[in-house]
Order: C-alpha cells, then sequence, then structure tokens
C-alpha cells in the first residue's frame, strides 16, 4: 500500500459507522468517541484539516427516551433522531473541548448538495469553519428526511462531503478490517485486499454485488462511496475502527485497512465537473484587467465586472466574457444578478456599503471558474 497518498493529505473527511459510534446499537460509545476526539486532535496539529461524518442520532435518541426497542415508523425515527442529535452533539463537544477544540454540528440532506445555491453555502460554510480551527460533526438531517431526499447510509454522505470540500482522503471507520476478496465470514480462504483502484467494478462483485444489502460486512456502500469520492479526487481507506489509532496511523502513512485509489486528480475532477454538467444562467461582461487576472489564475472580483446579463441567484453557473464577445471562462457565481449589478465596477471593500452584507469578497473564486483553452 502506498503511504504517501495520506501522509500528504491536507484535508481529511472520517466517516465513522454506527456500529462504532452506538457500541452496536448499546448506547454511545463514549470511550471511543473520546479517543478518535484525541486523535483527530494530533492529526490537526500536524497541520491536516479535518470533517467527521458521524451516524448515532437514532440510537442515542432511543437510549434516552428509554425505548426497549428501535423505532419502526418515520415519525417515531425522526423524533429519537430529534432527541438523540442533541445528545450526540454535546458528547461530541465534550470530547473535544478538552483539546480546546470547538466542534460545529452540520446536518445534510441531498437537497441540500444538488441545488447549486444550497451547495455554494453549504462549502463556503465548512470553509470558513475549518479556517477558523473549528471540526465540523455532520449527519444526515434525520429529523426531515423522506425516502426521496435521503442519502441512504453516512458512506455516501461521506463522500459527498469529501467532494464538495475537495477532500484529499476520505476514511471510512468500521467494524471490519477492510475490504475482503470475500465474505471472510464464510469463506476461510478470503483476504484482505491492500489496494486498489476506486471505481474498479470487480470490487463491487467481491463486495457483494451492486444491490446487496447485506455485502462483506455492508461493504458494498462503501465501494460505491469511494468510486464517488474519487470523482473529486479523494482516496479512500476502509478500515477497522477498532484498531489500535486508526487515525493517527492513516495519517503517519502506515497501512491500515484497504486503499482505494483515485486515478483523477482534484483539479482535473472539478474542471471537468464545470465544463460538462452546468448550465449557464447568465453572463458577467468583464473589462481587459479581469480578463488579465483570470487569466494569471486570479479570482473574479467586481472591480473587473463591467455588466451582469440574465436573472441568476447565488450559485448559479455565469459565463464570463471578454470585451471581443469571447466566453473565456464559466463559474458559480457568489452573488445573484441583482446584487452584481449594485456591486459591478466597485472595490471590494465597497461590498458591505452597497448591499448591506458580505457573501463573499470575490464575484467568482478561482476555485469555483474553469478557464477555456
Amino acid at each position: 500500500m502506498s503511504t504517501t497518498r495520506l501522509t500528504s493529505a491536507r484535508r481529511l473527511v472520517v466517516k465513522v459507522g454506527s456500529a462504532l459510534v452506538t457500541n452496536n446499537g448499546a448506547g454511545l460509545d463514549l470511550p471511543a468517541i473520546s479517543d478518535w476526539a484525541r486523535q483527530i486532535h494530533a492529526v490537526r496539529q500536524s497541520g491536516k484539516e479535518v470533517i467527521l461524518v458521524s451516524s448515532g442520532a437514532v440510537a442515542c435518541g432511543v437510549q434516552r427516551l428509554g425505548w426497549g426497542r428501535r423505532p419502526r415508523t418515520v415519525h417515531e425515527k425522526q423524533a429519537a433522531a430529534a432527541v438523540g442529535q442533541a445528545g450526540l452533539v454535546e458528547v461530541y463537544e465534550a470530547a473535544f473541548s478538552k483539546y480546546g477544540i470547538h466542534t460545529a454540528q452540520i446536518l445534510l440532506t441531498h437537497d441540500d448538495l444538488a441545488d447549486r445555491k444550497r451547495y455554494l453555502n453549504a462549502r463556503s460554510t465548512l470553509n470558513a469553519l475549518l479556517e477558523m480551527g473549528v471540526v465540523p460533526i455532520i449527519n444526515e438531517n434525520d429529523t426531515v428526511i423522506t425516502d426521496e431526499i435521503k442519502f441512504g447510509d453516512n458512506d455516501t454522505l461521506g463522500a459527498l462531503v469529501a467532494n464538495l470540500v475537495e477532500a484529499d482522503a476520505l476514511i471510512i471507520l468500521t467494524d471490519q478490517q477492510g475490504l475482503y476478496t470475500a465474505d471472510p465470514r464464510k469463506d476461510p480462504q478470503a483476504t484482505l485486499i491492500q489496494e486498489a483502484t476506486a471505481g474498479d467494478p470487480a470490487l463491487e462483485a467481491m463486495a457483494g454485488g451492486a444491490g446487496s444489502s447485506v455485502g462483506t460486512g455492508g461493504m458494498i456502500t462503501k465501494v460505491i462511496a469511494a468510486k464517488r469520492a474519487a470523482r473529486s479526487g479523494a482516496h479512500t481507506v476502509i478500515a477497522s475502527g477498532r484498531e489500535t489509532d486508526p487515525i493517527l496511523r492513516l495519517a503517519s502513512g502506515e497501512a491500515v485497512g484497504t486503499l482505494l485509489v483515485s486515478q483523477t486528480q482534484p483539479l482535473a475532477a472539478r474542471k471537468q465537473w464545470l465544463a460538462d454538467h452546468l448550465q449557464l444562467a447568465g453572463r458577467l461582461l468583464l473589462d481587459d484587467g479581469a480578463v488579465k487576472a483570470l487569466s494569471s489564475g486570479k479570482s473574479l472580483l467586481p472591480i473587473g465586472v463591467i455588466a451582469a446579463e440574465g436573472e441568476f441567484e447565488r450559485g448559479a453557473a455565469v459565463a464570463c466574457i471578454a470585451p471581443d464577445g469571447r466566453e473565456i471562462a464559466r463559474g458559480l457565481s457568489n452573488y445573484g444578478s441583482g446584487e452584481a449589478r449594485l456591486i459591478a465596477r466597485k472595490s471590494t471593500a465597497e461590498i458591505e456599503s452597497i448591499l448591506g452584507y458580505v457573501d463573499e469578497a470575490e464575484i467568482i473564486h478561482r476555485d469555483n471558474l474553469i478557464l477555456h483553452a
């Protein structure tokens, strides 16, 4: 297994499964949560950023409400999640506070990441929290989900968060050692796969086949999550959370569990998404100075925008038009068309006095912009 991929990773998404968080359904595993906080604290001290995706809200709610069984109806599950989420974030905050680290609760639904405006808002919030040194604790918003909007599992959520923040790696901690060539509980000849390529169709067969509800310890969802994470260039590790110091060991380059390698460079993946999958909602007409700035890899500032054409909202994809009429770039606008018209030709320092607030200093950040060749 290559040890350089995670040692060089700057931004990590760590997903902990419900079996680990709740000690196989018995209630929140306080020693385990405390230990993860210790490991994440140590990893952060080495200069890495960490986002934690955690299950466990429903199980915590069941315990707090004194129910003898897991709820069956949707409204009972949502009620348990509402009660349990408060307890879950309380435990995480207490665990991290020992190291002087603040946590933030982020609850997401699929709609939050499917809608461009909410996607951009979520991305901006998470980036701001990381810049502040806060550890975001992310879970699916079980109190409002329906079958139409639920992620289906937190493995998928972990992958989508890795895409959202352009993480370098996704670490999925589970109650299994990793991905095996077959179900080790049934086949004594099964061997642990140390490294493979994310998205390799053979992996899904090893994990139980697409659509399997069993798989090797639920491995099918993890294999598919690795495939999703790879789209934005993130490598994925599937490892046992019951090993000693798995997060620390992985971050230091030790071979633990199964590494599923992304073959896509992060920048290339983002450019592909921006170039091929966005319908343009409007146009920003630029001056020569802005064209030069974008060509040198800088963000688009309001002062370089001559006019905004079309009606669009924050997060919409817009074209950037040079004075000669050529589309030189496209990207996600931090401001709606009405706001863009108000701040066009103005300096960044004037945004707040004009709008009464500042969403971002740039109209389009360079990370959300693709230049045409």
